[in-house]
């Protein structure tokens, strides 16, 4: 398959038409209609084989997880998908991979309305980076700065599975037996992140601030509490758990998994204490949980504490690239 067969395949598979693209694939350029009245929100995440999907990951999840990972930032931000480029780096044009990765990529896509509308196709290592571009009124977006002190931090869903789902992958001695229904649950939440979008947009005037968990809990609420020149509190026995997590490691490592584990895709926000409960009705409209799990108040940094207050040591506060 040559380049040009290649970006044709790709346009094929993935289309979505949007009446706001005038022109997509295949110019130089594509033309796209902003909406009036909205600010653009943009976002763009690399992918690299070996660092963010282990060798021998299927096709169809890294082609959606390559989406996902960029629809959640668009989440944190309560900005509605619109358009996506994509720029993929193969070792070789195998048509069954592409086959493969394009069913992955649009099946995502045509969840929320995103339509592939450029990109680039380059001979090299196995690399993808995709930039989504999503819709938010002006002044509503969710940011890490506008957190309070006093605010309540909840976190959707259940952090700490993706990386569970890693240990099970890796065949790790720390992962307790699991069984097949287990496994494949977990690994689903590895490979197949949620994006949060519905929730986002729900939590727009609700929440004072936001962001998605990739690198693990701990080290992205510290990026809140940095941006809004707070401290942090994390009540880890307050830490959402499924039947799932508690039967696939003892408590230090679930621990260890929901704090530093990353690769989540679910929201931490900042909530004022009066509005927790719109928040959580709000999530409960939209399939998802919403978890209090600490406090931001005056100070720096992320305090981790059980319940009765006293310190939580952990060996690392999530993952971080060029940091050994």
């Amino acid at each position: 398959m040559g380049e040009f067969a290649l970006i044709e395949e790709i346009r094929r598979r993935c289309a979505v038409a949007r009446d706001d693209v005038t022109l997509g694939i295949g110019d130089d350029a594509a033309l796209l209609q902003p909406r009036p009245g909205s600010e653009l929100a943009v976002s763009t995440d690399t992918l690299v084989d070996g660092v963010h999907f282990p060798a021998g990951t299927a096709a169809f999840d890294i082609g959606w997880k390559s989406l996902a990972v960029n629809l959640s930032d668009l989440a944190a931000m309560g900005a509605e998908p619109a358009w996506a480029l994509l720029a993929l780096s193969l070792p070789a044009a195998d048509a069954d991979w592409l086959s493969g990765f394009c069913d992955g990529f649009a099946a995502l896509a045509r969840q929320h309305g995103v339509a592939l509308v450029g990109g680039d196709t380059t001979r090299g290592p196995l690399t993808i980076s995709v930039t989504v571009h999503g819709f938010v009124p002006p002044g509503a977006a969710l940011r890490r700065d506008g957190a309070r002190a006093g605010d309540r931090i909840l976190v959707s869903g259940v952090p700490g599975e993706a990386a569970a789902g890693l240990t099970c992958l890796l065949g790790s001695a720390l992962l307790h037996a699991a069984g097949p229904v287990d496994r494949d649950y977990l690994l689903e939440r590895l490979h197949r992140p949620a994006p949060r979008v519905a929730l986002g947009l729900a939590l727009r005037g609700i929440a004072n601030a936001a962001i998605d968990v990739s690198d693990g809990l701990r080290q992205d609420l510290g990026h809140i509490a940095a941006r809004s020149g707070l401290a942090a509190v994390l009540v880890a026995d307050a830490l959402p758990q499924s039947d799932v997590l508690l039967r696939a490691g003892d408590a230090d490592q679930r621990l260890r998994w929901q704090l530093a584990g990353g690769d989540d895709y679910e929201l931490c926000i900042a909530v004022p204490p009066a509005r927790v409960a719109d928040a959580q009705a709000a999530a409960a409209d939209c399939g998802v949980v919403l978890t209090d799990i600490g406090a931001f108040e005056d100070g720096e940094g992320v305090r981790v504490v059980d319940a009765a207050g006293g310190d939580v040591a952990l060996p690392r506060s999530g993952w971080e690239h060029f940091v050994a």
